[in-house]
């Protein structure tokens, strides 16, 4: 397991934090360890609508708090239950603008007991800047946050 795995592991095992701490220490960490996660943020099933909450995110700050299910990149990830990759973000009609510094995308989804509950979304100033390595990772972690959430 490689080093960054090791530290957000015991991040999520830790007993003494809340998971909203524990998401945000996952957010900063990212944020430090990995160069081209340039904004790092969760977004959560709003209750019973159909759509998502912002949750803890480092990065500049975002007018997207509310998003319906289909639009944008974490819309549509909430309604496919699958990872969107976007390696250039200029190039996606269905793209919500962040920050005018944002050139790629990825987003993962949570499930717990099944039900896509959420999801990690990073964006980055880089074209095409994500490795198989960091969706690996990326995915490991969505696997280790279901079962905490």
């Amino acid at each position: 397991m490689s080093d960054l795995k090791k530290r957000l592991s015991s991040i999520i095992e830790s007993p003494k934090q809340s998971t909203d701490e524990k998401l945000q220490k996952i957010c900063q960490l990212l944020d430090s360890e990995v160069p081209h996660f340039n904004w790092t943020g969760f977004y959560f099933k709003n209750g019973d609508k159909n759509e998502l909450k912002l949750g803890p995110y480092v990065g500049a700050a975002t007018d997207h708090i509310i998003i319906p299910y289909g639009k944008g990149i974490c819309g549509q990830v909430a309604v496919s239950n699958e990872t969107f990759e976007v390696p250039d973000v200029h190039e996606q009609d269905n793209y919500l603008s962040c920050s005018i510094d944002t050139k790629a995308e990825i987003v993962v989804p949570i499930f717990k007991n099944g039900e896509n509950i959420g999801q990690i979304d990073i964006d980055s100033h880089t074209i095409n800047p994500f490795t198989h390595e960091d969706k690996e990772m990326l995915n490991w972690l969505c696997e280790e946050l279901g079962k905490i959430l």
